[in-house]
């Protein structure tokens, strides 16, 4: 299999429970939610994605074989670990990422960390399952390690919270209304305690 890459990069990890951690990003072009461009974004299921996964242009972006993206992504990595980590995202990760890849990146010592929609079934092989579910899609993937709901959305929080999940995080939209969003997120997490606040960290600290 050929995969489309926008760009690879390292970073800390910003979002969700794993926020902080030293992390290779390897964002995969392409999304069943949103065609990634401007015109289209009134018409798409989700209208409120901050992300550039159009094409192939980014830093390190491409299209890459299963051996010769986790090579990439290793070499991104630059340093000795007894546990590497890459967090796939997209776009929709799960669009692309296959077993031969996940066996690639497990080969050269990486975790690997899924950020998704939860509307494809997850491949065996993930080591930490993030499902950011959205309004108006299909939820598939109902279990997974967090989930994170990015706030306000039209979903009963009870009801979310009886999946199978070890953690459920709130997180406010980045949107023209955030400081409305982030008071309305505070105000879930205190009337659902089994739910945590989310914060885009490397938004905070300037990173990408």
């Amino acid at each position: 299999m050929t995969y489309s890459v926008k760009e690879i990069f390292l970073t800390l990890q910003g979002e969700g429970m794993q926020t902080g951690a030293r992390a290779v990003f390897l964002r995969f072009a392409g999304c069943n939610l949103w065609t990634g461009r401007e015109q289209d974004r009134v018409k798409a299921i989700c209208q409120f994605c901050d992300t550039d996964f159009v094409g192939t242009d980014g830093v390190n972006g491409g299209k890459y074989d299963a051996a010769g993206l986790a090579e990439r992504v290793a070499a991104v990595w630059n340093g000795d670990a007894d546990e590497r980590l890459v967090v796939v995202t997209g776009g929709e990760p799960l669009l692309q990422l296959d077993a031969a890849l996940i066996e690639a990146l497990h080969d050269r010592g990486f975790k690997i960390a899924v950020e998704s929609n939860g509307t494809i079934a997850a491949p065996d092989g993930i080591d930490w399952l993030c499902i950011s579910p959205k309004a108006g899609s299909e939820l598939v993937q109902k279990s997974g390690n967090e989930l994170k709901l990015v706030w306000p959305q039209p979903f009963d929080l009870n009801e979310l919270a009886k999946l199978d999940f070890d953690h459920f995080l709130l997180q406010p939209m980045d949107c023209a209304e955030a400081d409305a969003a982030r008071l309305a997120a505070i105000e879930q997490v205190m009337q659902h305690p089994e739910w945590r606040l989310s914060l885009q960290t490397h938004k905070l600290l300037g990173l990408p």
